[in-house]
């Protein structure tokens, strides 16, 4: 049930702004000042009903205002409350990243109260945490870790609570939290009031919101809801991939979109690190961000994304919890996320605040049915579409070299020093242009050498699926293909294959490395048992044999040379 106007008169259906809500006149002030002109439909729903001092149960997707949501009505709460040392509003979250964040928030939105907001989570010094507590708090922003040994030392009192939130609760569960957060909500009185924020409302949240939360006000958005009342502005799309070309399809993605920053997500550290490597080998500006680096590595990360010195980050769910980055534009989900819940969170780091974002997703062919239980749990659609092939590549390229020119053409910035005359008058204006053009576009890349990848289908019946490339089977089992190299390519034999552990990202590491060729120059790439097949340049052959010589691949030494071709 969503609150109605009629049971919170203070509220107009379809306010003009956060006015209408009937705030403390600071809070509104520091709104103005931030520029927010008019609330979210979470925050609009919300608010009414924690003024009035219910209990509140929130799911709205992630990045649709859901901090706002509780932190107004809290501060607002708390602004003529008589202040003591210990606290009286306790905020739960489920990693640091976020408690910073809702401490941030907190701290803009009362700015003009004088709140006192103490994060406490892992990673920061406990004695700059405990001399905080003891010169007193307000609000109190903690990971139910953190906020256990405060507990545990004294140092954190909870027996002046008015309000207590559990932000992102599905997130804290799902990392294991239950126990710490029943032992942190049983010592806090029994008159205070909860609010409860979710993306996602799995069955073991029920049973939280029975034991703690009185005849809760139960909100419940779509996306298209929690954003702005009309359709989401993330559009949603999946590619058919067989596992052996993600990471040239990654590539070929990434290409198209030209994301402004982008998250790649992977299952496991391994793979993080693995795709890392790769993607770097290819061209890419990539950073690896997972569970076994310190917070200052992931913090160093997650600033070259936002001061755009890195291209995309490739990340575990674990580690990217708490993102939020203004310039996000893609995330992209290496695999199918393994649980539906996943998905909202994952995607829900894009298209925040109504702006426009994509999901992106890689699905192998027997990954039908987690596709569609999806879109039945998201009650979204999933675009399944083609692959860009190597026509559309170049056309996109064509077009973003044309757009830069043109940009520079209304801009009217040419260097007047540039001297052209001479070669208008041994050539024709028009052919002049013509190859600065092509050497601009070339110098973009433009012209690098592509394959054609393989094209998929989902199978509805859990199988491998079918894979062509340009009208030739291949096996499944990583066989060699019918067709030859490209003319103007040469195929290399290395002495290593699937039972050494080798993968196709492991080669192009290693060329891309080693020899003068970046990532994106090489071929097709097949794996056996005990060798591989690569396509390289005929034009660099004896340079990447060369150069693989001395060298290792998954520690061992390798034997390159060009294929012998058998007589059929």
């Amino acid at each position: 049930m969503v609150a109605s106007t009629a049971e919170y008169p203070n509220v107009t259906e379809r306010s003009g702004g956060f006015a209408d809500l009937a705030l403390h006149p600071e809070l509104t002030r520091a709104l103005v000042e931030l520029g927010y002109e008019e609330p979210t439909p979470i925050q609009r729903a919300a608010v009414p009903p924690s003024l009035a001092g219910r209990d509140v149960v929130g799911q709205a997707a992630t990045g649709t205002g859901k901090t706002a949501a509780f932190a107004l009505p809290l501060l607002h709460h708390l602004a003529g409350a008589e202040r003591g040392s210990a606290p009286r509003a306790l905020v739960l979250v489920p990693t640091r990243e976020l408690a910073a964040q809702v401490c941030e928030a907190l701290q803009n939105y009362g700015r003009h109260l004088g709140t006192r907001v103490v994060p406490i989570y892992g990673g920061q010094p406990m004695g700059g945490q405990l001399r905080q507590l003891e010169r007193g708090a307000d609000v109190v922003v903690a990971t139910p870790g953190r906020a256990l040994d405060h507990l545990t030392r004294k140092s954190l009192r909870l027996d002046e609570l008015r309000v207590v939130v559990l932000d992102e609760a599905d997130e804290m569960l799902d990392m294991g939290f239950a126990e710490d957060i029943d032992t942190i909500l049983g010592r806090t009185p029994d008159e205070r009031q909860t609010l409860l924020f979710s993306a996602t409302m799995p069955p073991k949240i029920a049973g939280l919101v029975r034991r703690y939360l009185r005849e809760p006000e139960r909100i419940e958005l779509s996306r298209a809801e929690s954003v702005t009342g009309e359709a989401a502005l993330i559009r949603q799309t999946a590619y058919v991939v067989p596992r052996g070309h993600k990471p040239a399809a990654l590539g070929r993605v990434l290409d198209m979109e030209a994301p402004t920053a982008a998250v790649v997500f992977c299952r496991t550290r391994d793979e993080v690190d693995r795709l890392t490597e790769t993607m770097n080998a290819r061209g890419y500006r990539a950073e690896a961000l997972h569970g076994g680096m310190d917070q200052h590595q992931r913090d160093r990360v997650v600033g070259r994304l936002r001061a755009a010195t890195a291209d995309l980050v490739v990340a575990t769910d674990v580690a990217a919890r708490g993102l939020d980055i203004d310039q996000l534009t893609h995330v992209v989900n290496y695999d199918v996320p393994s649980a539906p819940d996943v998905y909202v969170h994952r995607i829900g780091r894009v298209g925040r605040a109504g702006r426009e974002g994509s999901a992106i997703t890689l699905a192998e062919p027997r990954e039908h049915r987690m596709v569609g239980t999806i879109e039945r749990v998201t009650g979204q659609r999933i675009a399944v579409e083609n692959l860009p092939t190597v026509a559309d590549l170049r056309a996109r390229r064509w077009e973003r070299t044309r757009a830069a020119l043109r940009e520079a053409l209304l801009a009217d910035s040419l260097d007047d020093e540039v001297d052209i005359d001479s070669l208008v008058a041994e050539f024709d204006a028009v052919r002049v242009a013509r190859a600065a053009v092509k050497l601009a576009h070339e110098a973009g890349g433009g012209v690098a050498d592509e394959e054609e990848l393989p094209e998929a289908r989902l199978d509805p019946r859990g199988g491998a699926g079918r894979e062509r490339r340009n009208g030739s089977r291949e096996g499944s089992r990583g066989g060699r293909t019918a067709k030859p190299p490209a003319d103007d390519m040469t195929r290399l034999f290395v002495s290593l294959g699937r039972t050494a552990g080798v993968r196709p990202q492991d080669l192009v590491g290693a060329i891309a490395g080693e020899s003068p060729l970046r990532g994106k120059d090489v071929g097709a790439i097949e794996i056996a048992d005990r060798f591989s097949l690569v396509d390289v340049p005929r034009a660099a052959a004896d340079d990447v044999i060369t150069a693989l010589r001395d060298s290792s691949i998954k520690g061992r030494k390798v034997t390159v040379r060009r294929e012998r071709r058998r007589a059929r």
